[in-house]
């Protein structure tokens, strides 16, 4: 493998064997180009920050980033090439650049089609709403759920969006209760030599293990399979229908260095899988890391097989070249030829796509500036001494309207009933991981209080469903337990929760770590805590599944998910019409001038910076410093 993972000169591809050198001339194979791009994120732009630099060979840097310069680089590789195939291996979507979130990520659809790609990978984002909405509203166009304003908008074309012009596909991805797949398995895309005869390329798709079990994507009715065994599986069903080119396409990757067009010291699932998944399979191309490497791995035959991953956020396109037998179609493995090419900008853009992400940009900054409600007062996240504040108690009553939310049927991955939810709490700043209230809601006189759509969409959330779920009193007493901590050197730190205001309690300031929460003193809608009782608790799915770190949540039951934040406060505040500031007078704290009394410190959540010191986006930012385990190596965790 050392050898196989050879570090290749910037733009000098990646050779399966010293033939495959030759594979230009070699015309008596069958040609296919296979072109692929991850984990776009619905940048149509270049990404902020950092992320729009990426390295070569020598340490040679390339602004990258864009999908009109995409489009133009897209162009000139397929160039010459009469069989060519453009996918990715997922997360094309679910956006976390706000021209393409604020529209139901429909943009980043538009740019792909225009760009004609052909088929795709789901992601774990491709989940982050619901596979109703993947198929029924990315794929085929139906308005969800109300068009005009949520979704079904107007493309830069003037027509209305119609969904995608291309497939999507996960071989694991399946119901929890039966274990159908939710999307198809497999693709088989055909080419034809100079004889007409039809040759077939199978194409395997893999989501990320644990997709729902994600934040985002959390989906308590689907499960993930096994992606060696489902691989395996789906290898030998195509190797019988008589498919003898196979790629897989896999939305889980790996790290190996810093330079995209070599592999250094790999490690990662992806990996693990590349060094085990059957030798039927000449292609594997992954996503998932944001990593960006380009090599040869051999298979568990040992024969060499391209192993790549290109980036993020359009930073990089890759480009396979297969040599199939003309007549029994399979891969001539040795003349296998793989390249990262850096999405430069120093192209002209591509006309058709420059309009695109032009008109995109204007009619986001007209919804950034739209009226969705009033405000009577500010909204800060300044506390007082027991923690509150108007802000978070905003949010947590917004929670509250959220777990009480009827059932969607676009929200097609629940299992259990959804029972409305009793009380809510969120975490104001958690004890680790990021905080859901992203900034304030400050009255503008101006305007007599009105509140624009991006004041509301960037004040909450990064892209996780409220959940209601069943959990005892005890849990409830623990969790607000959990809020105080000591450090090494004996410091108490506080990570106050913020409560509906339905809910009160009162902490003894003098108590120790662990007792400082009686649950006589904690009262929901007039009653005392039952410890032994039940409770019905909305919060963010990041707080149920400790990545905010208060675990004694996680024993929850039948959790149903509701809307994403930042989409679901927007419809709070637009159902709500008037926010007014509460008092705060949710939680008390007694015995605070005392001797010895101690509130505790508030840590705010750290703002996390990519390497040239700008805000790292906070969608990446909540999972990289989420409390949940990793796969690590030199201290890269895969950030989506």
């Amino acid at each position: 493998m050392g050898t196989a993972a050879a570090t290749f000169a910037t733009g000098v591809p990646a050779y399966a064997t010293h033939h495959a050198r030759d594979a230009a001339t070699a015309d008596e194979y069958v040609d296919v180009q296979l072109l692929n791009i991850t984990d776009l994120h619905g940048y149509l732009q270049a990404a902020p920050g950092s992320n729009a630099t990426i390295t070569g060979n020598s340490g040679r840097s390339y602004t990258v980033g864009g999908v009109a310069y995409m489009a133009a680089h897209l162009q000139r590789l397929r160039s010459g090439h009469a069989h060519s195939f453009f996918f990715t291996p997922g997360d094309a979507f679910s956006g976390w650049e706000f021209d393409a979130a604020a529209f139901a990520d429909e943009p980043t659809i538009e740019a792909l089609n225009r760009m004609g790609l052909d088929f795709a990978t789901a992601g774990n984002h491709e989940f982050d709403k619901s596979p109703a909405l993947l198929q029924r509203h990315m794929e085929q166009g139906i308005p969800f759920p109300v068009e005009g304003r949520d979704a079904s908008f107007t493309d830069s074309s003037g027509a209305r969006f119609h969904g995608a012009d291309f497939r999507y596909y996960s071989a694991n991805v399946v119901r929890a209760a039966d274990q159908s797949t939710v999307l198809p398995a497999y693709s088989i895309e055909k080419v034809h030599n100079a004889d007409g005869r039809e040759l077939q390329i199978g194409f395997i798709h893999l989501t990320a293990l644990g997709t729902e079990l994600f934040p985002g994507s959390y989906q308590p009715g689907l499960a993930t399979l096994d992606e060696v065994a489902t691989a395996d599986r789906y290898a030998a069903m195509l190797k019988a229908q008589g498919v003898n080119a196979i790629v897989l396409s896999m939305h889980d990757g790996a790290v190996a260095g810093a330079d995209f067009n070599s592999g250094t010291d790999p490690s990662g699932p992806a990996l693990d899988l590349a060094l085990r998944v059957s030798p039927d399979i000449d292609a594997i191309v992954t996503g998932h890391w944001h990593c960006r490497f380009n090599m040869m791995l051999p298979d568990p035959a040992g024969i060499p097989r391209p192993f790549v991953e290109a980036g993020c956020y359009g930073q990089l396109i890759n480009e396979i070249n297969l040599r199939l037998h003309p007549v029994t179609g399979k891969v001539i493995r040795e003349l296998t030829v793989s390249t990262n090419h850096p999405n430069t900008r120093d192209v002209t853009p591509d006309p058709v796509l420059k309009e695109v992400v032009d008109y995109w940009a204007g009619q986001a900054a007209a919804r950034d500036r739209s009226r969705i409600g009033r405000q009577t007062g500010s909204f800060l996240r300044t506390r007082n001494a027991a923690g509150e504040s108007t802000m978070g108690d905003l949010v947590a009553d917004w929670a509250l309207w959220a777990g009480r939310r009827p059932s969607d049927p676009e929200n097609d991955a629940n299992i259990h009933p959804n029972v409305p939810a009793q009380f809510a709490l969120v975490a104001a700043a958690p004890r680790v991981g990021q905080a859901v209230i992203a900034g304030d809601l400050v009255r503008d006189a101006a305007s007599d209080g009105a509140v624009p759509f991006g004041n509301a969409w960037r004040a909450v959330g990064f892209g996780d469903p409220v959940v209601s779920a069943w959990v005892s009193g005890q849990q409830i007493h623990d969790a607000l337990e959990q809020q105080w901590t000591s450090t090494a050197s004996g410091e108490l730190r506080f990570a106050p929760l913020a409560l509906s205001k339905n809910v009160h309690y009162t902490f003894n300031a003098l108590g120790r770590v662990g007792d400082r929460v009686s649950p006589a003193d904690i009262v929901i809608d007039g009653a005392p805590l039952d410890l032994t009782g039940t409770y019905r608790l909305a919060s963010p799915s990041y707080t149920f599944l400790a990545n905010d770190g208060y675990d004694a949540l996680t024993g929850f039951r039948e959790p149903y998910r509701h809307q994403r934040d930042f989409e679901s406060f927007v419809a709070y505040i637009r159902e709500t019409q008037t926010l007014a500031p509460a008092p705060l007078n949710r939680v008390a704290a007694v015995n605070t001038t005392h001797s010895g009394a101690d509130v505790g410190t508030v840590l705010e959540p750290a703002l996390l910076l990519l390497p040239d010191g700008s805000p790292m986006p906070r969608a990446e930012a909540a999972i990289v410093s989420a409390d949940r385990p990793h796969a690590v190596r030199d201290g890269h965790r895969p950030p989506c």
